[in-house]
C-alpha cells in the first residue's frame, strides 16, 4: 500500500536552533521538513554559505530527515521585493533573490519552491491583472532552466482573493503554466488557499494532477490539524491522492502558531496517521 511522505513547516519553529527543528520534526513523526527562508535569515538567505548549508544538510541527515524544499519565498527579509511590479529594476532585483533561493533549495536537497507569496506578486502602481500575470509568467520562464539544473521545481500556487488579485484558481495556474510551458514550473494544492474553487476538492486534485507537485494541509481557518474537522472532511481528497498513487511531499503548513511547534506537529500527525486509517 502507498504510503504519503509527510512534512512539516518550519516558520512555527523561529527562534529555535536549525538541529532542535530537525530532531522535533523527526520525533513528531514527519519524513520531512519544509524551510520558510526568512525563519532563518537576518537581511538574506545569503548569509547561509555553503559550510552553513552543509551543516544544515548534516544535521538532517543526524536527525534522519530529508528537506522537501522552500515556502514563503519573498517573506521579508530582504523587504520590499515584488515580481509583478512595473518597476523593472526592482523586478529583476526580485527574480536574482528567486535565483539565490534556487541554488539554497539546490543545496539542501529541495525539490520544490511553493510560489506563495501574495503580497509579492499582487498588482500595483495601477498594473492591470492581465500585466501582472505577464510580467510573472515572464519572470518564472526565465527561472525555469536554472531551477531545472539544481533539481527544483518553482510551483505557482493559486490564493484566493482574500490576499491576492493575481492567480486565484488552479485554472487560471494551470493557464499560465501551459503559457510558459516548461516542465520546471508547476503547481500543488493548498486545502486552505481554496476560497475561490467551485468545486470539491477531489474533482480538482483528478482534473490537474499531474501538474501538482505538492500538497499543503491544514484545518481549513488555518490552525494545526485536529483542531477542527479535517479528520472527516479531507478523507475523500486522501483518497483521491491514494488512488492516483501521489508519492510527493505533503506538508502541514499552519497557520496559528499559539498553542507552540511540538503540539502543532505531534497533534497534526495525529490526525494525518487517523485519515490514512480510513482509506481504502
Amino acid at each position: 500500500m502507498l504510503k504519503f511522505k509527510f512534512a512539516f513547516c518550519n516558520e512555527s519553529m523561529k527562534g529555535m536552533g536549525w538541529a532542535d527543528q530537525c530532531r522535533l520534526v523527526e520525533r513528531s513523526g514527519y519524513q520531512g521538513i519544509e524551510i520558510a527562508p526568512f525563519s532563518l535569515v537576518r537581511k538574506g538567505v545569503d548569509e547561509l554559505d555553503s559550510g552553513g548549508r552543509r551543516e544544515m544538510v548534516r544535521a538532517m541527515v543526524e536527525a534522519g530527515i530529508e528537506c522537501a524544499g522552500l515556502h514563503w519565498l519573498l517573506s521579508p527579509p530582504p523587504a520590499g521585493l515584488h515580481v509583478t511590479t512595473p518597476d523593472s529594476e526592482l523586478r529583476r532585483k526580485s527574480w536574482a533573490y528567486i535565483e539565490n533561493l534556487i541554488d539554497f533549495c539546490g543545496d539542501l536537497g529541495g525539490t520544490v519552491m511553493v510560489f506563495g507569496s501574495p503580497k509579492g506578486r499582487s498588482t500595483t502602481a495601477g498594473l492591470s491583472v492581465a500585466e501582472a500575470k505577464n510580467h510573472l509568467a515572464e519572470g518564472l520562464a526565465r527561472a525555469a532552466g536554472h531551477a531545472q539544473r539544481r533539481g527544483v521545481k518553482i510551483l505557482l500556487e493559486s490564493l484566493g482573493h482574500d490576499q491576492t488579485d493575481v492567480v486565484n484558481t488552479l485554472a487560471e495556474t494551470v493557464e499560465l503554466l501551459r503559457k510558459i510551458g516548461h516542465p520546471a514550473i508547476q503547481t500543488m494544492f493548498d486545502f486552505h488557499n481554496t476560497l475561490d474553487e467551485a468545486e470539491p476538492f477531489p474533482v480538482l486534485i483528478e482534473k490537474y494532477f499531474p501538474h501538482i507537485h505538492h500538497v499543503h494541509v491544514q484545518e481549513m481557518d488555518g490552525r494545526h490539524l485536529g483542531a477542527g474537522n479535517a479528520e472527516k472532511e479531507f478523507v475523500p481528497s486522501f483518497q483521491k491522492l491514494r488512488d492516483r498513487r501521489f508519492d510527493k511531499w505533503i506538508s502541514v503548513e499552519v497557520f496559528d502558531f499559539s498553542p507552540g511547534p511540538e503540539t502543532l506537529a505531534v497533534e497534526s500527525m495525529k490526525t494525518l496517521r487517523a485519515i490514512e486509517r480510513k482509506l481504502l
